[in-house]
């Protein structure tokens, strides 16, 4: 069976060297030398208050999002703001109340959670990966919400080997302590990129020379005829949605996995590690 696949230049990664990182992304992306944090480090921990929460950002914290009260004004808060603009840390404006049932303190109308994992960025990845003489796989989660699903596709992820997964800033299960526990651990080993924007990642994985390909049920190519062996940024998404429709105009490849029963689509957990050994059988053979 002939594979094919779109011409992709040899993997690089010289536009990467001047991109800046952004909050939260650690410059050490060897998953065997990243240190596994402890399972007291995956509790959710809250910081309140304008001061602290300022504070928060300037040190070495790794922050999941900040809550933000409807209609809070003053200079603290224009300060707040202008950090979280600067360091790329998603925030949301809420009502009082959702913040009250989040702490008993007195919060001054923000929160922050941070988060149990250090987030990595997705150009550092490339250029890690690039240095160490990897070809990279990466997966890219499109709106994929549920919890359970996040830390199963990420076990597998662990488990065949691949080098880092992609999330949303907004519209992607929260990286909680569920969500490590599902993942059987192994949120706390792979590297894992929140991003601002899904397309700008897919873009500059096809300047760096990765074929992108899109899982979809849509697509008329079988997942077998496809060259894994190529440096590769895979697309998965929601069971609901799919990949949204901006993301798979970008895309080189679409494939799908052969469905014969009645159901027209499988767990996305499940195709994604029906697709990511796929990539290992054929990495192992070639």
């Amino acid at each position: 069976m002939e594979r094919t696949s779109k011409s992709n230049p040899p993997f690089r990664s010289t536009a990467l060297r001047n991109a800046r990182p952004r909050q939260g992304s650690s410059g050490q992306h060897h998953r065997e030398e990243s240190p596994r944090q402890t399972e007291s480090h995956s509790k959710q921990q809250i910081v309140s208050g304008l001061r602290p929460v300022i504070e928060a950002l300037d040190s070495e914290v790794h922050i999941d999002r900040i809550l933000i009260q409807n209609g809070l004004s003053g200079n603290l808060v224009s300060e707040l703001k202008s950090k979280l603009r600067d360091k790329g840390v998603p925030f949301q404006y809420v009502p009082a109340e959702k913040l009250d049932r989040l702490t008993q303190s007195n919060h001054q109308g923000v929160v922050a959670t941070i988060s149990p994992i250090k987030y990595h960025s997705f150009q550092d990845i490339l250029l890690s990966l690039q240095e160490q003489g990897r070809v990279p796989f990466i997966i890219l989660l499109d709106q994929v919400t549920d919890v359970r699903n996040m830390g199963a596709i990420v076990r597998t992820i662990e488990c065949a080997g691949a080098d880092a997964v992609v999330v949303p800033e907004h519209g992607s299960a929260r990286i909680s302590e569920d969500a490590i526990k599902t993942s059987s651990g192994a949120l706390l080993r792979v590297p894992v990129c929140r991003e601002q924007n899904l397309k700008t990642v897919v873009r500059l994985a096809q300047q760096c020379g990765l074929q992108v390909v899109a899982a979809t049920e849509k697509a008329s190519q079988s997942y077998l005829t496809v060259d894994f062996t190529l440096p590769t940024l895979l697309l998965m998404g929601s069971e609901e949605k799919g990949i949204s429709p901006e993301l798979l105009k970008l895309c080189d490849v679409r494939a799908s996995l052969p469905i014969r029963g009645e159901v027209q689509s499988l767990n996305v957990s499940v195709a994604a590690a029906v697709f990511m050994y796929e990539v290992l059988r054929q990495r192992q053979e070639s």
